[in-house]
């Protein structure tokens, strides 16, 4: 496996941008889930599907538009809808709720369509709906780095606001905080994180790799801190994982990086599950 990254680009493109999102998904996960906003994940996930599916659909159409990577517009459409999503939990403000499958629905739609004007599925939106070790290019690899700064950036200066927003909103306006533009560009960044994963992890399974393995390491920690560094772990040894197991058995990643994150989730509550156990024993 070594000798075949060390030959080859696109592996190395590959595995490269997959430590990459292996860091910066289950980190971005873990606010994410504290705030209890996993569902949005998805939502953002299907609206880069419409992204991408219309910039396929444009490439086909328009000539001068055949070398454009679609990776652009899926990001300008996970931004988008990032943006329409504060834009309607400030309308509906008792029901903030509604504004996740309004816009996941919206997303799912627009996808449905410029699937059916491309003409049906192909390669290449196959590999982005579960991901592709073969597709990632150069560029793709180049637009994750730059996306990653940009996170590893935004949790840096703004660690302390967020902690306090994830575990009590209602302190952090009263004391001052700028909550509504922190959330705001907490949603941004979000988006950047599910658009860039797209290649490895695939539209679809992308919200996954945010959340498993955060409520794996959620089991065996009991700080937030601990909870951070966990997750990564669990992040990247799953991403290792499949992408080894995705080029030996030629399978798509997503699905390969997923399984493995459930299947560590298992472990994880079946150990638990022994420790309780064997403590219930020793007392009695």
């Amino acid at each position: 496996m070594i000798e075949a990254i060390l030959s080859y680009e696109f592996l190395q493109n590959a595995f490269a941008a997959g430590l990459i999102i292996g860091v910066i998904a289950p980190l971005l996960g873990v606010f994410i889930v504290v705030r209890r906003l996993s569902l949005i994940a998805d939502a953002l996930s299907h609206v880069t599907l419409a992204g991408i599916a219309g910039s396929l659909y444009l490439s086909q159409s328009v000539a001068s538009l055949a070398l454009l990577n679609p990776l652009f517009l899926g990001i300008a459409a996970s931004v988008a809808g990032s943006v329409l999503i504060e834009r309607l939990r400030s309308l509906y403000k008792h029901y903030e709720e509604l504004a996740i499958p309004i816009i996941l629905s919206a997303g799912i739609g627009f996808g449905a369509i410029f699937i059916s004007l491309a003409q049906g599925f192909s390669n290449d939106l196959f590999g982005y709906l579960f991901g592709s070790v073969s597709a990632v290019s150069r560029q793709d690899l180049l637009i994750v780095a730059g996306i990653a700064v940009v996170v590893l950036a935004f949790i840096y200066f703004f660690f302390k606001e967020l902690f306090v927003l994830s575990f009590d909103d209602e302190y952090a306006r009263a004391s001052g905080l700028p909550a509504k533009w922190i959330h705001f560009m907490f949603m941004i960044v979000t988006a950047l994180v599910i658009a860039g994963s797209m290649r490895i992890v695939g539209i679809l399974l992308v919200s996954s790799l945010m959340t498993i393995p955060v409520a794996t390491a959620m089991r065996v920690t009991k700080s937030f801190k601990q909870t951070i560094i966990l997750s990564i772990i669990f992040g990247e040894v799953s991403v290792i994982t499949g992408l080894v197991t995705a080029f030996y058995f030629d399978l798509a990643p997503g699905g390969t990086i997923v399984v493995t994150s459930i299947f560590l989730l298992l472990l994880v509550i079946a150990y638990k599950k022994i420790m309780v156990s064997l403590k219930k024993g020793a007392i009695a």
